[in-house]
């Protein structure tokens, strides 16, 4: 009976030492843990205000500086290497091409273009104030939405991107001229068009074009006269839906014949 007594303490002790020794573990888990946690907070704060010194100098820096917090900044980020590598790559190309060409808006550009059309003034008139078929036959030109007869909503591409801009009209005679406005965050074009009768089958279009850039691309390009060049091609591709598709069918040409004045609609067609 004492032996049988004095296993079964054992037994119990060994159990208690047993248990004692899980506690025991596990607390040091729990230890190692928040001693994890305050470390890699504390790296992460200190990463952290390394980041925000660095941001600080490079805007001193030039476009290198920049270029590579852009590029620290997506690593931090989990990015890839190349990621981080495009990212340098871009800020740089960015930050240089402001350096020269200046943040904010641009100078306005003039544009004045013309071309003759070989048809009536009246069919190429209509045609024209069929804004919403641009897309069809101009090879920028995205999207027209014409909320009404003087609201209309641009989408163009630009470069690999694309702008949208709303443009007012303020003031349209039928078969004289369009006059608007327009306003948009990367720039925006006001300008009027005016049809000249020269025979009765010759009409000539004149576009002037006020030009205001405000965005990156926009500016760059404003410097060897992208806008011009993309005005004076619109308009051949105007010509060339007229006279290949406008004037074999001019009877299912039905343009808008109604007059704008001071912005607002003083006439609609019968």
């Amino acid at each position: 009976m004492k032996f049988r007594t004095g296993t079964a303490a054992g037994t119990a002790l060994g159990t208690a030492a047993g248990a004692g020794g899980v506690v025991a573990a596990l607390s040091a888990r729990r230890l190692g843990r928040r001693v994890l946690h305050r470390v890699t907070q504390r790296v992460e704060r200190r990463l952290e205000r390394e980041t925000r010194s660095l941001v600080a100098r490079a805007e001193q820096a030039g476009p290198l500086g920049k270029a590579a917090v852009a590029g620290i900044k997506a690593l931090r980020d989990g990015k890839s290497p190349f990621r981080a590598l495009v990212s340098f790559g871009w800020t740089a190309l960015k930050e240089t091409l402001a350096r020269i060409f200046g943040r904010g808006r641009g100078k306005p550009t003039n544009i004045v273009e013309q071309i003759d059309v070989g048809a009536p003034r009246r069919l190429v008139y209509d045609r024209w104030t069929r804004f919403q078929d641009y897309p069809s036959f101009m090879k920028k030109i995205v999207s027209v939405d014409q909320a009404s007869d003087e609201k209309l909503t641009w989408k163009a591409k630009i470069f690999w991107s694309s702008r949208t801009w709303e443009s007012t009209i303020t003031e349209q005679v039928p078969d004289e001229h369009i006059v608007w406005r327009s306003k948009g965050r990367k720039g925006h074009v006001d300008g009027a068009v005016s049809f000249h009768e020269l025979t009765p089958d010759l009409t000539r279009v004149l576009l002037v074009l006020e030009y205001h850039p405000a965005g990156l691309f926009e500016r760059t390009g404003n410097l060897w006269r992208a806008q011009g060049r993309r005005a004076r091609l619109e308009l051949k591709h105007f010509r060339r839906h007229v006279m290949t598709q406008a004037l074999t069918s001019p009877d299912e040409i039905e343009g808008w014949r109604g007059e704008i004045r001071d912005g607002e609609t003083v006439s609609t067609p019968k």
